[in-house]
């Protein structure tokens, strides 16, 4: 006849069993992946704040774009070369009048008439060395050494 056992219980020998180490260890790399995942997030947070400003940028720069392109076929277009001749090229169609209009109280011939600077001529035999030219246009002192005219 057998006897009633109770169940064997292990007793504890201060080693880890296979189940505990591999459950350690997928501990471990599930933690150093949380680490790694969160540092990831983290770093792309300033990369995604550069990529909205360039977005944006973009944008204002296409739009900046599609109005100079409206203002350049505006320009090309006859109706503004026809308005500009007549505002400020001054230009007249065949059979029209340019009429400039004077301020009151001007007369025509109280415009003083333009002044014409007199630039003396010195004789040829009085040109200074081409050093010397050359010294004044980058100097405002006097040449170190003058040299006596031959």
């Amino acid at each position: 006849m057998q006897r009633n056992r109770p169940p064997a219980t292990p007793k504890p020998t201060g080693q880890f069993s296979g189940i505990q180490v591999m459950f350690a260890g997928i501990l471990a790399i599930g933690l150093f992946l949380a680490i790694d995942f969160s540092g990831r997030i983290t770093a792309s947070q300033p990369l995604m704040q550069a990529y909205e400003r360039v977005q944006d940028e973009i944008t204002a720069l296409r739009d900046e774009q599609a109005g100079l392109i409206r203002e350049r076929d505006h320009v090309r277009s006859d109706a503004y070369v026809a308005q500009w001749a007549r505002s400020e090229g001054r230009m007249i169609l065949p059979g029209e009048m340019l009429v400039i209009p004077v301020p009151s109280g001007v007369e025509a011939a109280a415009t003083p008439a333009p002044i014409v600077p007199v630039i003396p001529i010195e004789p040829a035999s009085q040109t200074p060395d081409h050093w010397l030219l050359w010294w004044s246009l980058f100097f405002d002192s006097p040449p170190p050494v003058q040299q006596a005219p031959d």
